[in-house]
């Protein structure tokens, strides 16, 4: 009988235990109706009576194995059971918080400008997509050649040069640079040794797979650095056939523009007056970009001179370089000053560098192309 007594006053306080317990975990407004709800508290005392037991509807909280145990364990039931003959409420087991999920090891912070290589063959293919958003979509292609540049200079000078400031330049103002690209125009030096030149069909197809492929992975403007006067032309006209086929990029050619600043101070420190091609200029800038590479010993093993062998004015020819000069040397680069090379670079850099900014800030240039190709279809 006793035990009867006991059972009766504590299964009330077990039942709004459990289901206080329930609500402080996962509330499970269901389960909990049905369990304080009068037909299922009329069937729990007739079973009481019957000495049967009854069951508790299935909740489908988080279980707390722990909590559940603490609040069933005899020494707690005894104090609740004390509590509450004295009117004074129990407090519940405080259930224990769902662990927070940790970080994979992985997972890192994504990458700022600052963080990413601005050469695209240095980018991991992790980083690459973060990369073209930092780029605003902007890819630069460095373009030279591979030819002769008197016997002072690597025939890798255009290149290098070009790349050079496109990498500084992006440094910046970050966009990402294409790797070493030396397929261009060089037909007048096929007789020195070491000269690379493709064929004209070539030259343009490989050009306009290269603006292809970085536009497919996710670049929509694309700007030629030329570091080669011979790709000037070449290079205009390519521009100019982007309007012949509808593509969903546009192709700048960076045209830097004479600073008179940087040019009256490079002509106090020139020591001649005629150049072109491995001259004091062209010297005095590889002097900056790869001193490791420049033989100042070899400048005056070939004459820089112009021969003048082809006095036709007023007529363009093919031949008009070779005539001029045949040593693939134009000027005079004994008195070549380093600093004549910083001056020239730096002004490149910052002319570049607001153009990378104009271009990621145009929408102009695509809407008219846009604009263009669809009256084009509709004449």
């Amino acid at each position: 009988m006793k035990n009867q007594i006991l059972t009766s006053l504590l299964l009330p306080l077990l039942l709004i235990s459990l289901s206080n317990m329930q609500a402080q975990v996962h509330p499970k407004p269901q389960a909990l109706n049905q369990l304080l709800s009068a037909p299922n508290m009329q069937a729990q005392a007739q079973d009481l009576k019957a000495g049967q037991p009854h069951p508790l509807p299935q909740a489908q909280p988080h279980p707390k194995p722990q909590a559940l145990n603490q609040l069933l364990s005899a020494p707690n039931m005894q104090a609740q059971a004390q509590d509450f003959k004295a009117g004074q409420p129990h407090p519940l087991p405080q259930a224990q918080p769902h662990p927070q999920a940790q970080p994979h090891p992985q997972a890192q912070a994504q990458p700022q400008a600052r963080d990413l290589a601005v050469a695209w063959e240095e980018l991991t293919s992790a980083d690459f997509k973060k990369a073209t958003e930092l780029a605003k979509g902007v890819c630069i292609i460095p373009m030279g050649v591979i030819e002769k540049h008197a016997q002072h200079l690597p025939m890798g000078t255009d290149v290098y040069t070009a790349r050079h400031i496109a990498l500084t330049a992006a440094s910046s103002e970050y966009t990402v640079v294409f790797p070493f690209y030396f397929a261009g125009q060089i037909f007048e030096a096929r007789h020195q040794p070491g000269t690379i030149s493709y064929s004209s069909r070539m030259l343009y197809d490989l050009l306009d797979e290269t603006c292809r492929e970085i536009a497919r992975n996710g670049f929509d403007k694309i700007i030629l650095v030329n570091g080669h006067g011979g790709n000037t032309s070449f290079l205009e006209y390519f521009c100019q056939t982007q309007l012949e086929g509808e593509r969903d990029y546009a192709v700048y050619l960076f045209t830097p523009a004479g600073d008179r600043e940087t040019e009256r101070k490079i002509a106090g420190l020139r020591k001649s007056t005629t150049g072109g091609h491995a001259d004091e200029v062209e010297t005095a800038v590889m002097r900056i970009v790869r001193p490791d590479l420049v033989h100042m010993d070899r400048v005056a093993l070939e004459s820089g001179r112009d021969q003048a062998r082809l006095p036709l004015p007023g007529a363009y020819t093919g031949i008009w370089w070779y005539a001029r000069y045949p040593n693939h040397y134009a000027g005079d680069a004994t008195g070549s000053d380093p600093e004549i090379g910083r001056l020239s670079l730096d002004s490149s850099v910052a002319q570049l560098q607001q153009v990378i900014a104009m271009i990621k800030a145009d929408t102009t240039t695509r809407e008219l192309q846009n604009r263009f190709f669809q009256e084009a279809r509709e004449h």
